[in-house]
């Protein structure tokens, strides 16, 4: 099944976060996200012809992670956005983050 097809599971604290190792398969499996320096986040830019499409995507990123019940940090203006994703309740990442990151991949705006 791919990251994509999965849903996100609820996370309570005390999980560990996933290590660097555990991270590269599924770093593998979505597109032009990046690791952060200590391995404990993701981030994707994107880019769009305009304004009106980039507060589209926002706006279903929004309604997907209220779907997964897991919310990322989104910046965007003028053709642009950049979604970070990370697991709050364990201050890291979790196969969570990566099912979220999939499913963005599969917006339309993309």
């Amino acid at each position: 099944m791919s990251l994509a097809d999965k849903r996100c599971v609820p996370c309570r604290g005390g999980v560990p976060t996933l290590s660097r190792e555990e991270i590269a398969p599924y770093l593998e499996q979505v597109e032009n996200w990046q690791l952060s320096e200590n391995a404990s986040r993701i981030r994707r830019e994107f880019s769009f012809p305009d304004f009106n499409t980039a507060l589209t995507f926002v706006n279903h990123v929004g309604r997907l992670a209220e779907e997964m019940g897991h919310h990322p940090e989104i910046c965007f203006g003028w053709g642009y956005a950049s979604v970070e994703i990370w697991t709050h309740k364990i201050g890291g990442l979790h196969e969570n983050d990566f099912v979220l990151a999939a499913k963005i991949d599969r917006l339309p705006e993309v």
